[in-house]
């Protein structure tokens, strides 16, 4: 484990600079508006045949309505009180499940779901009840599955983890985000640690087998006392899983970022400080890093995966399990598949209009060419394995584009490379975003043509 001493304030400030969090390769910044809608459809179909069979395939269906708005959110949701939406948008998600099913040639084999918001225990439990019948009643289950939903501590009910349990999921990710009672004033999340507790002792007893908590440094008027005594609260509950996430400060696409004083936010130095308290106390409770964010307990799946050279990422983050079809279902949600990008309106408004004229609801998308799928690959096998191998083909772009770039990071005691290979280094792992983005062609091509911050900073 790297300590606070041997990150020195200067290479903090060198590498906070806007970089993705690479959930896609390319990022969705690079995609293309207004995508056709029949190739993407041919595109579906293709790799529905090659993966459906040998690995199934993964859904994410988008639930968008919150009841109050959290101001750190940077996440596409609806803020209403008003639960009579949620007949209309399960509706609209089975009308555009029915639009994929036409597509393909056999039955689904469902080998991930995971519901995300948004809010999705804003719905009933009958209709959340309702949703996972539509989307399962006519699909094959693999045997190997995983099915998980984010939760709310505040607002996730028996009722809803019995329902949950009864179609399988094993897995709840409740957003905690931090206890300290001015923080979570400032952001608007009131949340006492008693809800999380309750919510975590009835999933357990209920028999869901992996608990996830979301943690978040750099948020406004955090200090390292009140992270040590989050964390110091929330191991005492010893969630399998700990997602803890920089705050990604991005007030041009989220408004509500705009709501507190940004003279309140950490600097730098101080959000690297808060990061390696948190992450050294994670360490010492027993949780192992994963990669970017994450940290899971060695009885964890996600942590086997990585010992065992499987753990992969996708829009959902890491998983252990890895399908080549990601269908995402609702406003906003993106589908991957593999060889193609797409992703649904925006609007609830343009996303129901569009079902209405029969058509798939997509926004925009990315048809990767042969280029992009290798530095895909170089991308991922960074964040999930901490090390790449180079093919005879990449070399004369990475020779031009990427090795320069490494050369800088090298020099900086972050990764190791040569030509057959690059490899992270112990200091190098906190910042794999910076790493990544050496292998990103879009980013590296276009840095001095960008005029406008698209991204978050790494820091």
């Amino acid at each position: 484990m790297v300590t606070k001493n041997r990150i020195d304030s200067l290479l903090v400030r060198k590498y906070n600079q806007p970089i993705p969090r690479y959930t896609s390769y390319p990022t969705v910044p690079i995609w293309k508006e207004k995508i056709e809608v029949m190739d993407w459809e041919q595109k579906v179909q293709q790799q529905f045949q090659l993966e459906n069979q040998l690995n199934g395939i993964s859904l994410y269906v988008h639930l968008p309505f919150c009841e109050s708005l959290c101001t750190y959110c940077g996440c596409n949701k609806k803020i209403t009180t008003n639960h009579k939406v949620e007949e209309e948008y399960l509706l609209a998600i089975e009308k555009e499940w029915k639009r994929y099913q036409c597509l393909m040639s056999e039955k689904p084999v469902i080998r991930e779901l995971h519901l995300g918001g948004g809010t999705p225990t804003f719905f009933a439990p009958s209709n959340l009840d309702r949703l996972l019948n539509i989307l399962l009643k006519d699909s094959n289950i693999h045997p190997n599955h995983e099915f998980s939903i984010e939760g709310h501590p505040n607002n996730t009910t028996i009722e809803h983890l019995q329902v949950l349990h009864k179609w399988e999921f094993t897995r709840i990710s409740y957003g905690v985000q931090d206890n300290d009672p001015d923080v979570q004033r400032v952001i608007n999340r009131i949340q006492p640690i008693e809800n999380v507790k309750n919510a975590t002792e009835q999933a357990r007893k209920i028999g869901f087998s992996s608990i996830n908590f979301d943690l978040i440094y750099g948020l406004p008027l955090q200090t390292l006392e009140s992270i040590e005594r989050t964390i110091n609260q929330v191991t005492e509950l010893m969630p399998d899983r700990i997602a803890f996430y920089s705050y990604a400060h991005v007030p041009w696409t989220s408004r509500g970022q705009r709501l507190f004083d940004e003279n309140d936010l950490p600097n730098a130095e101080e959000k690297i400080a808060l990061y390696m308290k948190g992450s050294q106390m994670l360490n010492d409770k027993g949780y192992h890093d994963i990669g970017m964010d994450h940290f899971a307990l060695p009885t964890d799946e996600l942590y086997k995966a990585k010992q065992e050279g499987r753990l992969h990422r996708n829009f959902m983050g890491y998983t252990a399990h890895h399908s080549g079809m990601l269908i995402g279902l609702g406003v906003s949600a993106i589908s991957d598949a593999f060889t193609a990008y797409a992703q649904n309106e925006k609007s609830i408004h343009d996303y129901y209009a569009r079902l209405e004229k029969e058509e798939l609801p997509i926004n925009k998308g990315y048809f990767l060419s042969d280029e992009d799928l290798l530095f895909k690959q170089n991308i991922l096998d960074i964040s999930c394995k901490g090390h790449t191998y180079f093919s005879e083909e990449q070399m004369p772009v990475l020779e031009e584009i990427t090795f320069p770039v490494l050369d800088k990071l090298s020099n900086d005691g972050l990764v190791k490379y040569d030509q057959r290979m690059c490899r992270l280094t112990e200091q190098g792992q906190y910042f794999i975003r910076n790493v990544c983005s050496s292998f990103d062609l879009h980013l590296q091509r276009n840095k001095l043509s960008q005029k406008q911050q698209l991204y978050s900073k790494a820091i």
